[in-house]
């Protein structure tokens, strides 16, 4: 019986080591890390219709923004354009996208969109094609602005023309702007200049 005791004694102890050694192995930590994309794996149209790369804006900061021709907030142009001239030459660029899912406020075609910027505000920094920012056609652009999945910042909704978000020079999301919040706000203006 003392044999069997000891036998028994003798494989609880050393199974007891095993197990010990086993959980010292350090063992992988979940690789299930959310992947961060940038904004230079898009490209989109122009409004003349030319493809656009974001990948040739590396090394820029970028505001992009929605726009819209018949808003109240549309007089935003003007500092847009006047923030992209004074900036533009610090490795800055506005990026402008027409929409149309508020209100009906841009239902024009591309070339009157292109017309009514330059008339109105001499727009010169970088107009796209008109997309839908919201929605179940939201295009890719939007869809990675809006989803901290692609974005690796935060969720966010479009709530109005105007909205504007702001990427670093390494073309991540950076910060999301509200619609009423002008371009040339300190707050835009301090990070363009950091």
């Amino acid at each position: 019986m003392k044999k069997l005791v000891l036998i028994f004694g003798l494989s609880l102890l050393f199974s007891c080591k095993n197990q010990a050694q086993e959980a010292a192995v350090v063992k992988p930590l979940n690789t299930n890390i959310m992947s961060k994309e940038t904004i230079y794996s898009y490209k989109v149209k122009d409004l003349s219709g030319n493809e656009f790369d974001f990948a040739s804006l590396k090394g820029k900061k970028i505001l992009i923004v929605n726009t819209a021709s018949k808003c109240g907030l549309t007089p935003q142009y003007k500092d847009l354009e006047a923030i992209y001239e004074k900036y533009k030459s610090n490795n800055f660029v506005v990026v402008g996208f027409p929409a149309n899912n508020f209100a009906a406020q841009e239902p024009g075609s591309s070339k009157e969109i292109s017309e009514f910027c330059q008339k109105n505000y001499g727009v010169t920094f970088p107009m796209m094609e008109k997309v839908s920012v919201n929605g179940g056609d939201m295009c890719a652009v939007y869809q990675f602005l809006t989803q901290k999945s692609k974005n690796g910042l935060q969720d966010s909704e479009v709530e109005w023309n105007f909205q504007k978000y702001l990427i670093n020079e390494k073309g991540e999301l950076e910060k999301v702007i509200l619609p009423r919040v002008l371009p040339t706000d300190q707050e835009i203006v301090n990070w363009i200049n950091k």
